[in-house]
Formats: structure tokens, sequence, C-alpha cells
């Protein structure tokens, strides 16, 4: 759904024509991308660490866990851990001096921001699907935990 969207959005901003175009457009994604990396940058750390208290919890628990909810807390780890990452580039990537570049071929710029636009699509994916995951690996666990039938 994400990706969907994030297609439907390049399209809505439609061509590229020209060199100064793609480097403004490279200026606003940046700085929209700086706050966004930033936050899913935050989220993701904190999701890791949340993670291995879930485990603890778990583990002390009387209740017998079946490997689909270790396997889903260690599946939140690792799109934590990719969320994080492609975070991380990205800050790195926004934080070039776009307009300093002069001496690049006309097509560099808007190569650069599809690659940025969809990078940036991908890391609000990945947040996306970590959430939903977690959403469902909590739903396991508080239904074990829970004395009556229905969570």
């Amino acid at each position: 759904m994400i990706v969907f969207l994030g297609v439907v959005g390049r399209q809505a901003i439609g061509t590229v024509y020209g060199t100064a175009e793609a480097v403004d457009l490279l200026n606003a994604l940046s700085r929209a991308g700086l706050y966004l990396g930033s936050a899913i940058a935050t989220a993701s750390a904190t999701t890791i660490a949340l993670m291995l208290t879930l485990i603890g919890m778990i583990r002390r628990l009387d209740e017998d866990f079946d490997r689909l909810a270790y396997r889903n807390v260690a599946l939140v780890a690792r799109l934590s851990t990719m969320t994080l990452l492609t975070a991380l580039l990205l800050l790195m990537a926004f934080t070039l001096p776009i307009g300093q570049f002069d001496d690049l071929p006309s097509g560099w710029f808007e190569t650069l921001y599809n690659g940025l636009y969809a990078a940036s699509v991908c890391m609000v994916g990945l947040a996306g699907s970590t959430v939903v995951l977690i959403y469902t690996t909590l739903v396991t666990v508080i239904a074990k935990i829970t004395p009556s039938e229905s969570v």
C-alpha cells in the first residue's frame, strides 16, 4: 500500500524537465526527508530496544509460547534494523549540499531525486510493515497472558 501511494505521489509530481527543477525538488525532498528520516530512525531504534524487553517478558511468563511468537519478534527486530539503516543512509544523503555540484551531467539530479524518493518510500513502507507486525505479535502475547477468552 505504501509503495502504491509512493508511485502515485511520484506520478503526481510529474516529469522533471530540467536540472534546475530537479535541484529544487531535491532540496524540498531533503528538507522533509531529514525530519522523516530522524523520526523513523528514532522509532526503529526504540522498537529494537522494546523487542529485547518483550523477549524478556515472554521468557519470564509461565505460558508456553510457540515458535511463531519468537519468529515474529525476530522479524520485527530484523525489519527495524533494516529501517534504521535505511533511515541513516538517507539522512547522510539528505545532508549533501545538492546545489554545489555544478559539473555533473544534467540527468544525474533527476536520477538522484528518483533514487532518494524511492528509498524514502521504502523506508516508510518498512516502518509501516514493522508496525503491523508489532501489532500482530502483541495480540498474540496478550491473548496468551489474558485470563479471559476475548482479546
